[in-house]
């Protein structure tokens, strides 16, 4: 970009956070006077889209520019391999890099956290005796060994401890604070000519709902945190009910979640100003993904691609920006570019990376926030699936795909076993799932449950399901068969989400898992 450019890159992603608790989306309750004050700033996007209901893949899809599909980290081959990050390319320009995180999937072990120089996350903050490399490093092991490749879509124990983990009040202690004052501190060291890149994921609106002392008085003061459902697997495997006085509390809870971790925004947004820094610096806010407190019958961020989970807050504060508000269809992946142009750093292969074999994705104009030709794809030389799918479209479409839920079945089951119920083969939990996304119509492709269209334009709460008579249904179901000829194919067929590979283990091998927590 120009000389106006800001040297400077701040990416902060509100984990699990609904557009709609939001006061810049109009939410009544005041839970984000720090955000609405950024939103005055900023450019705030009513349909951004991301490409997946969950972090693994997300964060993969921001990092690298590629849909789940294309860089393959998700529940079954948990990290990310083949493609260069965001954060090694502009490491390897000259730029301060830095994440700092308590999710459990942006690790060094997931490869998310390649190319930072810098950063503290969730494997640090655990406690030592409960989780520690060794057990990562095993997974990636498996996932590596053609013999073993089967035994890491069977063996999500792993998954499944890290879940039952954060469903707990032991795990649900904020580490926001730390997140932000390590930041500060970052920032405050960085001597890069070029600038700093740092990254930033905040977990406070994650389940389990623990919201500090003052938050939960102030926005749930007669919730119980400890009375109320905190594991969505309960209540999605039908052990468990919630009468509306319930979800009431959990939603309270929800909202005193998202007034902590807007505060601690609030705090880091005016120590960049107190020092100078913030008008040289892009911020760029988004969600990973959002939640389901009830909607269709769900709870939490799995097993499906409703607009709850995938239609995301996205705000971004740039001088090539105007300050207003901007409905057309955004993926979330074109961030990836739209900080490549906010550097003006061009992608080269760097030698350091610990990515085996790692593609670099060039910079693409027509994916920038920043550019007039923003998402006008009819003239890219190579498309990739999302612009070829657009190619004939009278729609901008986006488009989100969930693949095979290992651990979080596996963990659905351990739930429903526990109140006595089979999980049945046609569950939504053992489906795999595509959707293509536009303004008007939406289709949701699976392969062991009813596919579902929506005209979002007379249904925005996707809760009358049509068919492929509906003009905008069909229309969003010919620009998913494109998007699917481009990526392998449709999910139609079911597969085995679960493998019995444990069981053909030879007796080291299992004690080995054994000894590190995958086998009973």
């Amino acid at each position: 970009m120009n000389d106006g450019s800001p040297e400077n890159v701040l990416f902060i992603v509100l984990d699990t956070v609904r557009k709609d608790r939001l006061g810049p989306y109009g939410y009544g309750r005041d839970t984000t006077p720090n955000l609405s004050a950024f939103a005055e700033e900023a450019t705030v996007f009513e349909s951004a889209i991301a490409p997946a209901p969950w972090t693994l893949p997300v964060h993969a899809s921001m990092f690298t520019g590629l849909y789940p599909s294309q860089h393959g980290a998700d529940q079954e081959s948990p990290y990310l391999e083949g493609a260069q990050t965001l954060a090694t390319t502009l490491s390897n320009a000259g730029y301060d890099t830095a994440a700092y995180s308590s999710n459990a999937w942006i690790t060094p072990y997931t490869n998310l956290t390649e190319g930072f120089d810098d950063g503290d996350t969730f494997f640090e903050v655990m406690p030592g005796d409960y989780l520690s490399g060794p057990l990562s490093r095993i997974w990636k092991a498996m996932n590596d060994s053609e013999r073993l490749r089967d035994l890491a879509s069977g063996a999500v124990q792993f998954g499944a401890k890290i879940h039952e983990y954060l469903a707990s009040g032991d795990g649900a202690d904020t580490k926001t604070p730390s997140v932000i004052d390590n930041t500060t501190e970052f920032v405050a060291g960085s001597d890069a000519e070029e600038g700093w890149f740092a990254f930033i994921n905040l977990m406070d609106a994650h389940l389990p709902y623990y919201p500090p002392e003052e938050y939960r008085q102030r926005f749930a003061p007669d919730a119980d945190p400890d009375a109320v459902t905190q594991n969505s697997k309960t209540y999605n495997s039908g052990a468990r009910e919630i009468d509306d006085a319930e979800w009431a509390d959990i939603r309270a809870l929800y909202d005193a979640e998202i007034a902590h971790m807007d505060a601690q925004l609030g705090r880091l947004f005016d120590w960049l100003k107190q020092t100078g820094r913030w008008e040289n610096t892009t911020v760029i806010v988004c969600a990973d993904h959002g939640e389901l407190h009830g909607e269709h019958d769900l709870y939490g961020h799995e097993f499906s691609l409703y607009d709850e989970l995938i239609n995301v807050p996205l705000m971004v504060k740039h001088p090539a920006l105007d300050r207003e508000r901007r409905d057309e269809t955004v993926e979330l992946l074109d961030l990836y570019h739209t900080v490549l142009h906010a550097t003006d750093v061009v992608p080269t292969n760097a030698p350091t990376t610990g990515v085996d074999d790692g593609r670099v994705v060039e910079f693409d104009r027509t994916r920038s926030l920043f550019e007039d030709t923003y998402r006008q794809f009819d003239d890219v030389d190579t498309p990739d699936p999302g612009q070829r799918a657009n190619g004939d479209a009278d729609r901008d479409y986006a488009f989100a795909e969930y693949a095979q839920p290992v651990i979080e079945l596996h963990h659905l089951e351990e739930k429903a076993a526990d109140a006595g119920i089979a999980i049945p083969d046609d569950h939504r939990a053992r489906a795999r799932l595509r959707t293509a996304r536009s303004h008007a119509g939406k289709f949701i492709r699976a392969d062991r449950i009813p596919d579902e269209g929506f005209d979002l334009r007379e249904d925005p709460d996707e809760s009358r399901p049509l068919d492929t008579t509906d003009d905008a249904v069909a229309a969003a179901e010919r620009v998913l068969s494109t998007f699917e000829s481009a990526t392998g194919g449709a999910w139609t067929e079911a597969v085995d989400g679960r493998a019995d590979a444990l069981d053909d283990a030879d007796e080291k091998l299992q004690q080995r898992l054994s000894d590190l927590g995958y086998m009973e």
